[in-house]
């Protein structure tokens, strides 16, 4: 896989093979803990770390684990960079740490974590391992983000809301009420409220999939503008 590309690696982790909307891997806490953007933001940064450190471990220790221990070598290194976030979130956003509660450990078996160690930094270098962990960290940040705005605005009619818990006194006005103190949508801060706006945002991508595949199909079947030139043989009288 050494020809792989930069472009195609940030394209696969963003887009096409997004690990949320696409390979639907991590949804457990991805749907529990969306109820509000700081939640949701706290746990996609923890995410992404875990998915770059134990991408660029795995790739400087690819040649030196065989087949028959690789995978619980893969686990304790996953393991290990989910001890240093957690331990991280309780020095420093101790609160917010306390709120999403047990996902932060269950980062372990997160399959999207050990699915990237396994297919793609055992078989590449350490930069490349480290820009996959980076793009698909960042893919599934966004996802996360996308949810836990949705839910909140919708669900609560706020925005920003706690955003001190994870950036500190600086952050205690960024709160946003567009639709007053005393709005509230149940539905979407509930648990089927998760799940309708995933539906939702996975039907998004697909429409979107098959509107620039339609269109590149348009293009490649397109006529040629201009005139044509034909070339004649045979002699003229």
């Amino acid at each position: 896989m050494s020809d792989i590309t930069f472009s195609e690696v940030s394209k696969s982790g963003l887009w096409t093979n997004n690990p949320a909307l696409v390979q639907l891997l991590g949804l457990c806490p991805l749907l529990a803990v969306t109820g509000t953007v700081v939640n949701a933001l706290g746990l996609g940064l923890a995410t992404m770390m875990v998915l770059v450190g134990s991408n660029i471990m795995v790739s400087l220790i690819r040649r030196h684990a065989s087949d028959a221990i690789r995978l619980p070598v893969f686990v304790i290194i996953i393991a290990t960079f989910v001890t240093c976030a957690e331990l991280l979130m309780k020095a420093f956003t101790y609160e917010l740490y306390q709120i999403l509660g047990i996902f932060i450990p269950l980062i372990v078996t997160n399959c999207a974590i050990l699915g990237r160690a396994e297919a793609f930094a055992s078989k590449n270098n350490v930069g490349m391992a480290a820009l996959d962990g980076s793009m698909m960290g960042l893919g599934f940040l966004l996802v996360l983000l996308a949810l836990g705005s949705i839910r909140e605005l919708l669900g609560q009619g706020t925005l920003l809301v706690d955003m001190h818990l994870l950036f500190g006194s600086i952050a205690s006005d960024w709160a946003v009420r567009p639709f007053g103190d005393n709005y509230s949508f149940l539905v979407i801060i509930l648990p089927p409220g998760a799940f309708l706006v995933m539906g939702f945002l996975i039907a998004m991508k697909n429409i979107i999939d098959e509107s620039l595949k339609q269109r590149a199909d348009a293009q490649k079947s397109a006529p040629v503008k201009g005139a044509k030139r034909i070339r004649t043989t045979g002699h003229i009288s």
